[in-house]
């Protein structure tokens, strides 16, 4: 048997229990990895209260979790490399993602969703670096960033802000960022420009980027939102968070279907030659899945929450 979180009905994080499931087995194309780490996410928590993610069928119990690093313990048949040609053996440390059933001691999923771990790069970093990843590195796809191009990102101290500060600054970008001002040192250190939310931050952006802006992420929604589109054309902004307001021809959201094993590897290889900085908040052990949860519903933190698995 297998140690995983479930949860058999929808609701908040007390709903999450830890039990015993069968240890799945890999069929033909697929891996199973036994999970060192894997990371929290707003995405998880709407899994729980209810949302059903597309492709996603059957009854519960569920089990939650959408990223994940660990080492292969099995392979199905026809398996031996992934899309980037990379061995996936016994034994090989790797970071993958899924839609659901990270929160385990063991996962199965398709070759084509794991790439190998850098060596020097720590288990609960890995587990948590696939959704920042994936998501910053669309989005800057989606919008055409270059070089000399403003971008604002709002939220920019979080998870997917950290990450696409970098990515935004590696493309040749200037980036502005907003964040409570705790955490402005923290972004000048990750390359962005630094502003302060609330009233007046549209009047504070123009400040400082007097030419204006050519991109907008948002990771905030709301005002933050609202105050982009004072700044760009709904075209050129892509949220993250308010999904009801992206519409067709106006405010834009992130297409999951451009999610690919290669943007995974390429940001693991910025981390690994010392050019991408990562920042875990918090771990929790498996047994605690609620309380991470709890965290990063609240909001507004820096960095990454990521659960531990013996």
């Amino acid at each position: 048997m297998s140690k995983a979180i479930l949860f058999h009905e929808p609701g908040g994080p007390e709903v999450l229990t830890l039990a015993d499931v069968p240890v799945p087995e890999p069929g033909p194309g697929q891996v199973r990895v036994r999970v060192k780490a894997a990371g929290v996410q707003p995405f998880d928590i709407a899994v729980v209260e209810g949302w059903t993610p597309p492709g996603v069928t059957g009854p519960l119990p569920r089990i939650p979790g959408n990223e994940f690093a660990g080492v292969v313990d099995a392979v199905g048949a026809g398996v031996a490399v992934n899309p980037l040609g990379e061995e996936l053996h016994v034994g090989a440390d790797v970071i993958g993602f899924t839609i659901l059933n990270a929160y385990a001691e063991h996962i199965v999923v398709s070759a084509e969703h794991l790439t190998r771990k850098p060596a020097g790069m720590p288990w609960e970093v890995a587990g948590g670096l696939n959704s920042g990843a994936q998501t910053s590195s669309i989005a800057l796809e989606m919008l055409g960033v270059g070089k000399g191009d403003t971008v604002l990102i709002h939220a920019a101290a979080g998870n997917v802000g950290t990450i696409a500060v970098q990515l935004a600054r590696e493309l040749g970008a200037s980036v502005i960022g907003t964040a409570r001002e705790v955490n402005h040192p923290y972004l000048r250190d990750l390359g962005a420009v630094p502003v302060t939310y609330g009233d007046g931050v549209v009047d504070r952006i123009r400040a400082v980027a007097p030419h204006g802006v050519d991109a907008v992420i948002d990771g905030a929604g709301g005002a933050a939102l609202d105050a982009a589109l004072e700044l760009v054309a709904p075209t050129r902004v892509i949220t993250l968070v308010d999904h009801h307001r992206a519409t067709p021809g106006g405010i834009r959201r992130t297409d999951a279907s451009m999610r690919h094993v290669s943007r995974l590897a390429a940001v693991a290889e910025l981390y690994d030659r010392g050019v991408l900085k990562f920042h875990v908040r918090r771990t929790y052990p498996l047994a605690r899945a609620a309380d991470a949860q709890r965290e990063v519903a609240v909001g507004h933190g820096r960095g990454k929450v990521v659960l531990t698995v013996p």
